[in-house]
């Protein structure tokens, strides 16, 4: 397997596809690399080089008991970068992992990136904070917590219901609903759980200010995991000049459920 040490020791896992200018995936809460398969294939097939990590805790990436927060997971992407000698990024976040790449920059500045793509990502700020009063209850994000406690394989059962939104009339396989139990069940249960905290108590909304690269922001309007109009409206609304899509109809899990519009839309932005 292709493994890089980060600065704390920590080995973390990558897949590097095909050659030419690189996009850098990071992938969404509770999965791994492998759920950018589609979307990789696609890019590296247009000529685009296409990579893809495990973020620490989860995958084949090693399972430190510490560090799910995002100045590490930023640093730990500055590692990536640093390690395979990356320029001209286009930097792609979904969900938790927008917030990694949008703190990657507001710490290590944009001087290797290209573009940013923000999708049905957590930014600028998905829990409830006394002045955000819109975001998720935090009652609701403890009782995530709770319910990966007691028994986390059905909790992530269920939750891909309104993950692909399969309530609201969203269509996937059953092939689909057990690579996503599997994928998730590869992490450690510590990183699951620390990541509810991080990525419902984190306020990137200094984070967006710093964003200079043309970025890309789609998000679905019936995502009930990440609602729109308190998180992609409002990054859009933040980053200077941001261009924002949204997929009508679009669940959270809409790489999978709108995977040939997100591909050709993906497709379009990394070849400007």
């Amino acid at each position: 397997m292709s493994t890089f040490q980060t600065r704390d020791g920590t080995s973390i896992y990558y897949k590097d596809w095909g050659s030419g200018r690189p996009a850098l995936f990071s992938h969404g809460w509770p999965l791994d690399a492998d759920m950018w398969d589609v979307q990789m294939h696609h890019l590296s097939s247009h000529g685009f080089r296409s990579i893809a990590f495990d973020r620490r805790g989860f995958g084949r990436s090693d399972q430190p008991w510490t560090g799910y927060d995002y100045d590490t997971f930023a640093d730990d992407i500055h590692d990536l970068i640093e390690h395979l000698g990356l320029e001209g990024i286009t930097l792609v976040g979904f969900s938790m992992g927008g917030g990694d790449v949008s703190r990657y920059i507001a710490r290590h500045g944009s001087a290797k990136v290209r573009q940013l793509v923000l999708l049905g990502a957590v930014t600028p700020v998905l829990g409830q904070l006394p002045d955000h009063p819109e975001g998720v209850p935090q009652e609701a994000l403890a009782g995530i917590r709770e319910g990966l406690l007691k028994d986390r394989a059905q909790f992530i059962a269920d939750f891909a219901t309104p993950f692909y939104g399969i309530n609201h009339g969203q269509q996937v396989s059953q092939g689909v609903l057990a690579q996503t139990l599997n994928l998730a069940l590869m992490a450690s249960l510590k990183a699951t759980v620390d990541c509810v905290s991080a990525f419902g108590e984190t306020d990137f909304r200094p984070d967006m200010a710093r964003i200079d690269v043309p970025t890309l922001v789609i998000h679905g309007d019936d995502d009930q995991i990440v609602p729109f109009e308190s998180t992609g409206k409002r990054a859009a609304e933040l980053i200077r000049n941001a261009e924002l899509k949204v997929y009508a109809g679009a669940p959270h899990g809409f790489a999978v459920t709108h995977a040939q519009q997100l591909n050709e839309d993906l497709l379009a932005f990394v070849s400007r």
